[in-house]
């Protein structure tokens, strides 16, 4: 085994404090009475999350290059559109 990947290993505790980290960042988890959970179901959870915020964000953003599309007649209101964007 190489030095380089000794070095790497995560422990059992750094794993368990990540997970719980996890927890406490995921609403659907954190919002929960119990404070146990198993890892899988909050990896499940994180990962539930984050699609959901991908979807979300590519909902934001279809709305804004319709809102973009419909303020071009009024480039002022699309210039401070993307500044605000910048």
């Amino acid at each position: 085994m190489s030095s380089r990947r000794s070095r790497s290993k995560i422990s059992d505790d750094q794993i368990a404090d990540l997970v719980s980290k996890l927890q406490q960042l995921i609403p659907e988890i954190r919002n929960r009475r119990s404070d146990q959970v198993s890892a899988s179901k909050v990896l499940q959870e994180t990962c539930n999350y984050i699609r959901n915020l991908h979807r979300e964000v590519d909902g934001l953003s279809d709305r804004l290059s319709q809102l973009l599309e419909s303020t071009e007649s009024d480039s002022a209101q699309a210039a401070i559109i993307r500044s605000l964007l910048m």
